[in-house]
C-alpha cells in the first residue's frame, strides 16, 4: 500500500507551528484517506463552519493545502477517494469531508456518540455540525476484543482495505482512535491527537508550554490523555524499526514521515 503524507491546514497556535497530517493511502480499494484537514467549504466559510476557535488556532486556509486539490494533484479525482477513515471529528480533521461526498466514513461509535447523537454540553460546543450537514455516509466501529501491538482494543478494517486497523485511543475525544497502516516495509501508527509533540514521546525534548495547555483544556479524560502519552511514549523508545509513530500536528513528525525517515 503506497501511502503519501500530505499536510492539509498549516496553523498557528500562539508560537507553535502545526501541520494537519493527513494520509492519503494508494489501496487495491481504491484510494484511502487517513482524516481531512480543512477542506474547501471550510475556507468559503469559516465563520460558520470553524466558528470562533479559528482565531486561536489561525489555519491558512488555503485552497492548495486541501485533501481535494492535493488528491488532483497527484493524478486522481476526488471520486477516487471511496473511504475515509477517522481519528475523530474535530474541526481541523473533517472540514474535507464534503470535498467527497461519496466517500464512506469510518470512525468509532464512541466518538459518533459524543460529537452527533447524544453530545454532552462540552462536546456540542467542542464540534461543528456544518461539516457533516452534508450528510456523509458514516460507518461506525466498535474496536474491541483484539489486540494490536499491545493496545487492547483494535479492529482490522478489511472492508475498507487489508493493511488498515482502527485501534480506539480514548482521551483527547470520546471516541479518539488510532489508525495503523501497513506501509509494507513498516507500520505507520497515525495518532491523531493523542499527543500533539514529539517531546512527548521523547523526554529529552521540550513541549512548548502552549501546547501543553491547549492539550489539557480540550482533553475529554485527562487521565486517559496521560495513559496513552506513557503507552505510546514506551513504544517509541523500543525504536522497533517495523513502526513509526506520528501525530496530526507535529509538524517535524511529519517532515520525516514525507523523507520516508
Amino acid at each position: 500500500m503506497k501511502v503519501h503524507h500530505l499536510n492539509c491546514g498549516t496553523m498557528r497556535l500562539s508560537t507553535a507551528h502545526l501541520v494537519c497530517h493527513v494520509l492519503l493511502l494508494e489501496s487495491g480499494n481504491g484510494l484511502v484517506l487517513v482524516d481531512t484537514g480543512f477542506g474547501l467549504a471550510d475556507i468559503e466559510d469559516p465563520a460558520r463552519r470553524l466558528g470562533p476557535y479559528r482565531h486561536l488556532i489561525k489555519p491558512a486556509l488555503d485552497p492548495a493545502e486541501t485533501a481535494a486539490h492535493q488528491v488532483e494533484r497527484l493524478g486522481h479525482r476526488r471520486a477516487d477517494v471511496r473511504h475515509i477513515v477517522l481519528t475523530h471529528l474535530d474541526i481541523d480533521h473533517i472540514g474535507g469531508l464534503a470535498d467527497f461526498p461519496h466517500a464512506r466514513v469510518h470512525l468509532t461509535a464512541a466518538e459518533a456518540e459524543g460529537a452527533i447523537r447524544a453530545p454532552s454540553r462540552a462536546e456540542r460546543i467542542r464540534y461543528s455540525p456544518a461539516q457533516w450537514a452534508h450528510r456523509p455516509h458514516l460507518v461506525e466501529h466498535t474496536p474491541d476484543g483484539e489486540q494490536w501491538w499491545g493496545f487492547p482494543a483494535a479492529l482490522p478494517l478489511d472492508e475498507v482495505s487489508p493493511g488498515i486497523v482502527l485501534i480506539a485511543l480514548p482521551g483527547h475525544t470520546r471516541g479518539h482512535a488510532a489508525v495503523a497502516v501497513d506501509a509494507g516495509d513498516r507500520w505507520i501508527l497515525h495518532c491523531g491527537d493523542a499527543f500533539y509533540h514529539t517531546g512527548t514521546l521523547d523526554r529529552r525534548l521540550r513541549v512548548p508550554a502552549v501546547l501543553r495547555l491547549q492539550e489539557t483544556l480540550v482533553a475529554f479524560d485527562r487521565a486517559k490523555v496521560r495513559d496513552n502519552h506513557a503507552r505510546l511514549a514506551e513504544l517509541y523508545q523500543r525504536a522497533d524499526p517495523r513502526l513509526s509513530i506520528v501525530c496530526s500536528h507535529d509538524p517535524v513528525l511529519y517532515q520525516q514521515a514525507r523523507a520516508g525517515a
